[in-house]
């Protein structure tokens, strides 16, 4: 029987090139493709693939974010990732419990990585405490509150997290602004871009709404005690504190 894979890369050329070094070594279908991780791991879950062949460098959120989500979901399937140049990431899998292909991807070497996978499937090993091991270590190596990706019309800019000035929830998108720019997180919740960001800094103020507490303008006193906070963004966007974290914001600034 096939191997049954999905290919999860940012760049449509390099998910190409993966699919087509495949097919050419046979024993293997991929059932489909993503261009970032959280529709990867849509497809993940829908298709229930052997393995995912998924790049650590995409914009929102990484390769090794997804690997994480898997984790914690204790998805059956066997991860490869797959880099350019994050040295670090190498030096992580040495431990041997995932493998992972260097761009330009090398025939010789996915066929070796296929058979890693292989054995691993036949001897019933999923996702384990060793790809938790790597994703430990990356995740130490990673710089990975210090910047993010916010998608402005047609590209992905990189912010700083420090110039984040608050996120908000609208509909099913996230909304980030910062003192320069407006924009959208591929991030599928507040939940897990508040995970990316200092908890020291970005709170929670609100179900809709995490806010960077260095970038408070001002704090309006509003009914039942509670507070409006209008932020040092450009429009001065007012933002309301919920009732349960009125009481952290009293405590924190005095009040």
């Amino acid at each position: 029987m096939n191997l049954r894979a999905v290919v999860v890369d940012d760049e449509q050329l390099a998910r190409e090139d993966l699919c087509f070094l495949l097919e050419q070594l046979g024993g293997i279908d991929v059932l489909g493709q993503a261009g970032n991780g959280v529709e990867g791991l849509s497809t993940i879950e829908t298709l229930s693939p052997d393995v995912v062949f998924l790049d650590v460098q995409m914009p929102g959120m990484s390769g090794f974010e997804v690997a994480r989500r898997l984790l914690d979901e204790q998805s059956p399937c066997q991860i490869v990732f797959v880099t350019a140049y994050d040295q670090y990431a190498i030096e992580a899998f040495e431990v041997n419990a995932v493998d992972y292909l260097l761009k330009p991807i090398e025939q010789a070497r996915l066929e070796q990585a296929l058979h890693r996978v292989a054995r691993r499937i036949s001897s019933d090993r999923p996702l384990n405490e060793h790809l938790a091991k790597i994703l430990r270590i990356v995740g130490e190596r990673q710089s990975r509150r210090d910047q993010m990706a916010v998608k402005v019309d047609d590209r992905f800019l990189l912010v700083k997290a420090d110039d984040i000035v608050f996120a908000s929830l609208t509909g099913d998108t996230i909304n980030v602004v910062t003192n320069g720019l407006s924009g959208t997180s591929n991030y599928r919740t507040l939940d897990e871009l508040q995970a990316r960001l200092d908890p020291d800094v970005f709170w929670r103020v609100h179900r809709s709404h995490l806010v960077n507490i260095t970038k408070i303008k001002e704090i309006v006193p509003w009914f039942s005690r509670n507070y409006i906070l209008r932020m040092n963004d450009s429009k001065a966007t007012e933002i309301p504190v919920s009732r349960s974290q009125t009481k952290r914001l009293r405590d924190y600034l005095k009040l």
